[in-house]
């Protein structure tokens, strides 16, 4: 009988299928483009901080480390200011006041052009700033009292001019209580004041600003009479400290319809003055 062939009856080898998968070289999904851009911009602001320090002089320098300055906000919405000399702004920081007539918004500071700053970038009136706060700063070092006064003077720069903000707190007023009376610390701080403000000759519009505290039924008078009567006041009492009378161009009351505290229409430090020194 004959044999059968060699491996006829053995079981039949499994199929092997193997799947090669080709990438194509060098890509990646393009997460390295994210990567070199986040670096590209790093350079960028690499290079532009070297050229802001070598364009610009130490008083421009720490203008715009003021802007920069990230607790500021919530110094205007927590306190009356800082315990430093006019500490509670920066000269160009953006404010929460309700905005209209001659005190509208706030300019940020542009970079200068040069060393010396320009007329179209700022320099003039950021010089003008600095020059005001240097006198106030003079004027209310003459006394430990105005040294704790100071933080209740704000300066802000604006497109119409500087603006001066004279804030009451829970521990310090400006008037006596439904008055147009100013307090004796508050007297003293507005001859400081009209003092600083002397030597500058640009027009001024003083305005003013109650709570929301109602005053008593059949009484005559209001917080829109009250606020115009104490930025009045206020116009006197800069007179009588050496502001010239030309120099005023507006006298306004707005009430209480452009609270500082938004959120408590009533609380203390609503109650302020604002001298704008216009252009």
């Amino acid at each position: 009988m004959a044999k059968a062939p060699k491996g006829k009856n053995e079981p039949p080898r499994p199929i092997i299928v193997k799947k090669i998968t080709v990438v194509a070289g060098g890509h990646h999904g393009g997460a390295w483009k994210v990567a070199y851009a986040d670096f590209v911009t790093a350079m960028m602001a690499f290079f532009l901080l070297m050229w802001l320090l070598g364009a610009t002089t130490e008083k421009q320098r720490k203008g715009i480390a003021d802007y920069f300055t990230p607790t500021l906000v919530k110094m205007k919405e927590g306190s009356a200011g800082s315990y430093g000399l006019l500490g509670g702004s920066s000269l160009t920081d953006a404010d929460t006041y309700q905005n209209r007539a001659g005190q509208t918004g706030t300019k940020t500071m542009t970079i200068p052009r040069d060393a010396a700053g320009g007329p179209k970038d700022g320099g003039s009136k950021a010089k003008r700033t600095a020059t005001l706060q240097q006198r106030l700063q003079q004027k209310l070092d003459a006394s430990e009292k105005l040294k704790k006064l100071a933080r209740q003077v704000r300066l802000t720069m604006t497109p119409e001019g500087i603006r001066l903000d004279l804030v009451d707190d829970a521990d310090f007023s400006m008037f006596r209580l439904g008055t147009t009376i100013l307090t004796p610390d508050a007297a003293e701080l507005m001859r400081a004041i009209g003092q600083a403000l002397g030597p500058d000759n640009s027009g001024m519009t003083v305005r003013g600003h109650t709570d929301s505290l109602q005053w008593k039924p059949g009484d005559g008078a209001n917080n829109w009479s009250l606020s115009a009567g104490r930025a009045e006041a206020t116009r006197q009492a800069l007179m009588r400290s050496g502001v010239a009378e030309t120099r005023f161009r507006r006298i306004e009351g707005v009430a209480d319809k452009e609270p500082l505290v938004t959120d408590n229409p009533a609380d203390p430090r609503n109650r302020r003055m604002s001298i704008l020194l216009l252009d």
